[in-house]
């Protein structure tokens, strides 16, 4: 039974293993990625305008929303004439967006959004975030719009916050002297156009097919920056310099995801389940924390309510107590609806962020049979009486009496399972060379009954013979 115990251990390992090393694979790929980019090349000759360049080609999170406010920071110690923001996004969360935007209109240095490349698009909270910018440069073949907004699952946010949002997109396209009636259509009816349309609105203010020629377009431009103070861009054959997303950013970025978070906690909960029915085995518990460990930083990253994490750590308590008290499986149900009610109520949903049901729903039900299984391995387990160490080890084994002390021959000594053991006879007296059965153990000393001769019929032998003698 504990070779079963310890197999599914060890298979629950394996298997949140290969998710923590999902995770891990955009990062890896990142510091592959840095080791082969090249050095940066000489520095600008003096007088020539510098720009720095960063490619957001995924969602809008907190990673990204910080990754760029360390980007423009940069560019305002560096002094240069331009930050530029290479986008390709199908959206994000709306909580980061609004910190972009902010970040954006409070910059000292022009921000341009370059949608590239082309196919690309800025959707969504991209969207907004290119209202946002200084100068908008599409790239043939892209598009600008559907903002309107949506949960992680793709159902539709109440007329409230659609309004909102909308009122943000009309504001900033008319700070930035844009179209309002797209930005408002664009939230409300989730409208979209391409990069030819978008440049005949006004919209955008040029396309370009390469990053030079939008830097080019650019070029000239007066923009109004922080503080209301307006600022020629100068960028015409400026020197670029990149901003990359760091391996730990790239691993913070995948792990910003509210489907992978849920599957990581339902991962880790089901291999910490099996290490408390199989304590000492060590792998399974070792694994699933560190997946919990992942999960946790995961939904720190997200828009989080407290009655959702209430609900994660009833759920938690739940499937506990099935394994300490199995019975008909009520702890273990109780705990698959706690889950998928925290899956319910988990994260923020008027910031855009929700855990896919069709994902949770099978999630809390393989916990929850995974539960009221191992709970009932863990019963029999404990009720199984040990037989591999103590007296259960030997009880039953027979053994041989190499030497006999005293008089009596009620206690010698004998060789057994590789140590020298003394030992006591609870029948006849003891002989050098006797066999006898192990029949328990009196703290360190071995109870033994000696084994009857052959063709013996159970009377005392040495006293049969000398009276027949």
């Amino acid at each position: 039974m504990r070779a079963r115990l310890v197999l599914m251990s060890r298979l629950v390992a394996a298997l949140v293993g290969l998710l923590a090393l999902l995770t891990l694979a955009p990062g890896a790929a990142a510091v592959a990625g840095a080791a082969a980019r090249p050095a940066a090349g000489p520095a600008a000759p003096p007088g020539t305008p510098t720009v720095l360049v960063t490619r957001v080609a995924a969602e809008i999170t907190p990673v990204i929303a910080n990754h760029l406010a360390e980007g423009l920071d940069r560019a305002r110690q560096a002094g240069d004439a331009a930050y530029v923001v290479e986008l390709d996004t199908p959206g994000g969360l709306a909580s980061a967006m609004r910190d972009i935007v902010q970040d954006v209109l409070a910059s000292p240095v022009p921000v341009i959004v370059y949608v590239s490349p082309p196919g690309a698009r800025a959707a969504s909270a991209g969207a907004i975030i290119a209202l946002a910018a200084h100068v908008v440069v599409m790239a043939p073949g892209t598009n600008i719009g559907a903002a309107t907004p949506i949960t992680a699952a793709g159902q539709d946010l109440s007329r409230k916050i659609v309004n909102d949002a909308a009122a943000q997109a009309e504001a900033l396209a008319r700070l930035r002297g844009r179209d309002v009636g797209f930005a408002g259509d664009a939230v409300r009816a989730g409208r979209s156009i391409s990069a030819e349309e978008a440049l005949r609105l006004g919209v955008a203010d040029a396309v370009a097919p390469t990053l030079a020629d939008a830097l080019a377009a650019a070029d000239g431009r007066v923009v109004t920056v922080a503080g209301g103070q307006q600022v020629t861009v100068h960028t015409a054959g400026a020197i670029v310099e990149r901003q990359e997303l760091s391996a730990t950013e790239r691993l913070l970025q995948a792990l910003a995801n509210p489907d992978l978070a849920f599957l990581l906690l339902v991962g880790g909960l089901i291999a910490v389940l099996v290490e408390l029915a199989t304590p000492g085995v060590g792998l399974a518990g070792a694994t699933g924390a560190a997946a919990v460990l992942l999960a946790l930083y995961s939904i720190s990253a997200l828009p989080v309510t407290a009655v959702g994490l209430l609900l994660l750590a009833v759920a938690a308590g739940l499937f506990v107590a099935e394994l300490f008290a199995p019975g008909t499986g009520a702890f273990a149900l109780g705990g698959a609806l706690a889950l998928v009610l925290a899956a319910v109520f988990l994260f923020d949903r008027a910031q855009g962020v929700a855990v896919d049901l069709s994902a949770a729903v099978p999630l809390a039900v393989v916990l929850c049979a995974a539960a009221v299984v191992v709970g009932r391995l863990a019963v029999r387990s404990r009720r199984q009486r040990p037989t591999t160490t103590g007296a259960d080890l030997l009880s039953g084994q027979t053994v041989t009496v190499t030497q006999v002390d005293g008089a009596d021959g009620v206690t010698g000594r004998a060789f057994v399972e590789g140590a020298w053991w003394s030992v006591r006879s609870t029948g006849p007296p003891l002989h050098p060379g006797t066999t006898a059965d192990v029949v328990g153990l009196d703290g360190l000393v071995l109870l033994i009954v000696p084994a009857a001769p052959a063709g013996d019929s159970g009377g005392p032998q040495p006293a049969s013979r000398k009276d027949q003698s």
